[in-house]
């Protein structure tokens, strides 16, 4: 039998990159120079946010999106924490609350006013005091309002129900610092990675280690959920210093589906996952091209594509939510790509080629949309819902009616799990910077 080459028909074979034009970004903003690996940018329907470089404490800019060009220098900015910003996130259900998390140890919830900014915002709605060293990382959870992760260096993952105002739950299964946090498609299942080499995947509402990957050859960075395949992505470091990626089953940790080196470069991969086009992009920090794949659920699993080039290194990237994109450009992903060296935040678009000017059914399938599936009570009995879907045929133009009411408490001590978490501090280790 004469051998052929095996053809694969994919609709986004041709997907490519498009940097928006100048006039179209953001100009003149002072990214900080801090070296925490992280994005530093979140970006929803209305607003940017930014983590800027400043003089005592931290600060971020909060941009109206249609505000692009020249950002004048004394722009209003949030600016309560002590220290410097370390993670922001947009609520996904309210679109005008923002988290972020500090060295100054506080997790702070703050309410952006219709518009954006007038003047410099020092007051939160909500002040999270419960872990003892610098928090490094918050994520919402993905179905469920006002249910808040933060992670610090103080080893553990706290669980925060903003509707009163306290962590409700600790995760304390780690034994140094959390580099990720990323959840399954309904919110069930939390996958981590950390400095001590393990990839772990928890039941967070319980706390307990599902499962658990040393991983010797490969050692985890980032990790992301590939939607509800079963699946986990890594980005990691191989035993020769090489940049590479693992595809795992979230049911049995103890070998990678795959491994597959990238290149021999050094910054950070962040991966990012499209659930609804199975696409997967990586972008390396400090480089600045994004490449990206196609997953497919049989061998090979992944199929790359085509790669995004740009001359101007990346420090971070921030990802629109599907229902902000266009969809009449044929639009599947946009990264706001911060530009350190010019001050520069610049869209890039994701387009599949097509000629028609109809909506394309085929590539935007039913999403996850802007009303949670449930209430913090609910899922902290244990209940499991997978996500409101919408369709983006109509154009995005509901306004969530949900609204943010901040829990009126007094400051005092932190006991979850019998433990006061400001009492019992870690003793300090070589990995704390």
């Amino acid at each position: 039998m004469s051998w052929r080459p095996q053809y694969r028909s994919s609709k986004f074979r041709n997907v490519y990159g498009k940097a928006a034009s100048r006039e179209h970004c953001f100009d003149g903003i002072p990214i900080t120079k801090n070296v925490h690996d992280n994005h530093f940018c979140a970006v929803n329907a209305r607003f940017l946010a930014i983590v800027t470089e400043s003089a005592g404490g931290g600060s971020f800019l909060v941009i109206p999106l249609e505000q692009t060009g020249r950002i004048e220098p004394n722009y209003p900015k949030v600016c309560g924490h002590q220290g410097n910003v370390l993670d922001i996130k947009w609520n996904p259900f309210i679109e005008n609350i923002i988290a972020s998390c500090s060295e100054d140890t506080s997790v702070r919830i703050w309410e952006i006013p219709e518009g954006g900014l007038k003047r410099n915002m020092t007051e939160a709605v909500l002040e999270l005091y419960g872990h003892s060293r610098r928090v490094g990382l918050v994520e919402w959870h993905p179905t469920t309002n006002n249910i808040l992760f933060s992670a610090g260096y103080d080893y553990k993952v706290l669980i925060w129900n903003l509707e009163v105002g306290e962590p409700v739950k600790m995760i304390d299964c780690h034994t140094d610092v959390i580099l990720c946090l990323s959840f399954n498609a309904d919110g069930s299942l939390v996958a981590t990675t950390c400095k001590d080499k393990r990839l772990r995947v928890l039941e967070p509402r319980s706390g307990r280690v599902l499962q658990e990957a040393s991983c010797k050859n490969h050692r985890v960075n980032r990790v992301v959920f590939l939607g509800s395949t079963k699946r986990l992505l890594t980005t990691g470091v191989s035993r020769w210093n090489t940049r590479q990626i693992a595809l795992w089953d979230q049911e049995d940790l103890s070998m990678p589906l795959i491994e597959e080196e990238i290149d021999g470069l050094s910054g950070l991969l962040f991966p990012f996952y499209d659930a609804d086009t199975h696409m997967l992009y990586l972008a390396g920090k400090g480089d600045g091209n994004i490449r990206y794949y196609e997953i497919g659920s049989e061998k090979p699993y992944l199929s790359y594509l085509m790669e995004f080039r740009s001359p101007a290194p990346q420090k971070g990237l921030g990802v629109m939510p599907k229902h902000g994109l266009d969809v009449s450009a044929c639009e599947v992903f946009r990264f706001y790509k911060l530009i350190t060296l010019k001050g520069l935040i610049e869209p890039i678009s994701m387009i599949v080629p097509r000629r028609s000017e109809t909506y394309q059914e085929d590539i935007y399938p039913m999403t996850p949309g802007t009303e949670p599936a449930l209430t913090p009570d609910e899922w902290l009995s244990g209940v499991n819902r997978d996500p409101i879907l919408m369709s983006l045929k109509e154009g995005y133009k509901r306004n969530s009616k949900i609204v943010f009411k901040a829990p009126v408490r007094e400051k005092k001590s932190v006991v979850v799990n019998g433990i006061d978490l400001l009492e019992n501090v870690p003793p300090r280790t070589e990995n704390e910077v």
